[in-house]
């Protein structure tokens, strides 16, 4: 891992400019200042969260800047873009027309829509809306949507594109089957699918500043899209400072991504379906948030959080504080966690703030359990090591994990979770148990340059610059093509 990059991970971005205190707060709690930190640590300029409890909202603040151009604040009525979390809007939309028996999910599309591609034509609800199906995607590859915003014209261009895999083979993220389910919403309900879910979700909610639309629309209070990085030629750089984020919808295209919406009113969405507001039986939610399975009998998702996708909702499939959690363009997440009292809406204007990545943190202010500093998120073998290790010293981290193989033979230990957990206690600046755990992986595993690279990572930051060098030029040996311990070398070596 870079050193510049895990410095600027580890230490807050003092010179951004100051967060505004959250709307509606007197005084700031430990969730304010987590989250100002995080969005000085990931130049976020606002963010909303809303968190609902026994069936009511307990938290519900906003920070920062909707509008950079003119250094305007976000307020609790600034308006954010959801992206992606509009698939979950259908996924309740579809499960309406479930129960009110105008189709069934296991119903193939062709039989609702006409002149399919044979190809497609045995591909069911369930498979698109789980992202299974195999269609090709009506996006092309820059992220664009085919036919330059014309429906007929998109249609007309991915119908003659090949399949990409069997139905229910794999898990492969894929915009096409929303559209085809817009269709089909739009044809069983009578009325555009904008307008049925406007009508049957935003109202029946009480969604009052929610509505559809994208950055080409004029919108109230709208906090806009910002983003870190920008296309230069075929690829994307980093910038230091945020910059104007677009993002188009066309109107048939607004099933996979298109709503707008404030925590507050998604807060809202989340009380109504959880209270049979939306849908009536309790069957209809358990099969909506139940996540496909794949023909191999296993499940697929994003990542290692968000593991499967059920109906329009990505899940959080684990055994501790299981979730589903939709996510929209890396800067919305709404978390509803199945065995807790908890839900959770964090809202940014910036696309790569990736609240799915911290959303948990929040929850463990709730449960505490649920903190990374008290190994919430760590694989198994690394939760045992860790409770040992609390007991008996992280400096015997070598003879706690023999003791670990001596009662459990089959118990393992991942190079890359141990390292992954260094890392994580050096982000906590537990700097001695960070040492600690990347000797360790050095000793367990003394063939992995990688493992070199990391000890030599923390022994530099500890100042211990003739110990970092030699690990350097140890993972060197290992691997020669290690251009970050190759740069390290020289530079600790007086080679500038």
């Amino acid at each position: 891992m870079n050193l510049k990059n895990l410095s600027i991970a580890i230490l807050f971005l003092w010179l951004t400019p100051e967060i505004s205190v959250a709307q509606g707060s007197n005084m700031p709690d430990r969730i304010d200042v987590f989250l100002r930190n995080k969005m000085q640590q990931l130049h976020i300029p606002a963010l909303q969260i809303a968190v609902v409890r026994e069936g009511r909202i307990v938290k519900d603040n906003t920070y920062g800047i909707a509008n950079l151009e003119n250094g305007i604040k976000a307020t609790n009525e600034s308006i954010f873009s959801v992206n992606s979390i509009t698939k979950a809007f259908v996924g309740v939309a579809v499960m309406q027309l479930v129960e009110e028996g105008k189709v069934k999910i296991t119903d193939p599309v062709s039989l609702y829509i006409d002149s399919l591609p044979v190809t497609w034509q045995k591909i069911t609800l369930q498979q698109v809306l789980t992202h299974t199906s195999g269609l090709p995607d009506i996006m092309d590859a820059d992220e664009q949507v085919l036919g330059h915003g014309d429906e007929n014209q998109a249609m007309q261009k991915v119908k003659v594109l090949p399949v990409e895999f069997n139905a229910g083979e794999k898990f492969s993220y894929n915009q096409t089957g929303y559209v085809l389910l817009g269709k089909i919403i739009t044809k069983l309900s009578g009325m555009h699918f904008t307008k049925f879910i406007e009508d049957r979700q935003f109202k029946v909610a009480g969604m009052k500043l929610t509505r559809f639309g994208d950055s080409y629309d004029v919108i109230l209070n709208y906090a806009g899209a910002y983003t870190m990085t920008k296309q230069v030629g075929d690829h994307f750089v980093r910038n230091g400072t945020p910059g104007v984020g677009y993002m188009q919808f066309p109107l048939f295209f607004r099933t996979a991504a298109g709503i707008l919406s404030t925590s507050t009113d998604m807060a809202n969405w989340v009380i109504a379906l959880k209270t049979g507001k939306l849908l009536k039986e309790k069957t209809s939610i358990e099969t909506m948030w139940s996540p496909a399975v794949l023909n191999n009998g296993k499940i697929g998702g994003f990542n290692k959080l968000t593991n499967g996708y059920a109906l329009g909702w990505p899940t959080v499939t684990r055994e501790q504080h299981p979730a589903v959690g939709p996510v929209g363009g890396g800067r919305s997440a709404l978390f509803i966690y199945l065995k807790d009292d908890l839900s959770i809406v964090i809202l940014t204007n910036l696309m790569g703030a990736n609240p799915d990545k911290f959303v948990d943190e929040v929850a463990g202010y709730y449960i505490p359990e649920m903190h990374e500093s008290n190994g919430f998120g760590l694989p198994l073998s690394i939760q045992k090591l860790r409770a040992e290790l609390i007991k008996k010293g992280f400096g015997k981290a070598g003879i706690v994990v023999a003791g670990l193989k001596k009662k459990d033979p089959s118990f393992k230990i991942n190079e890359s979770e141990l390292n992954g957990w260094g890392y994580n206690l050096l982000s906590q600046k537990k700097l001695s148990e960070a040492l600690s755990i990347f000797k360790l992986n050095v000793d367990l595993f003394p063939g992995s340059a990688n493992a070199y690279d990391s000890l030599g990572e923390i022994l530099e930051l500890t100042d211990d610059k003739v110990a970092a060098l030699l690990n350097y030029k140890k993972s060197l040996e290992l691997s020669p093509e290690n251009k970050h311990a190759a740069d390290r070398v020289r530079i600790l070596s007086g080679n500038n």
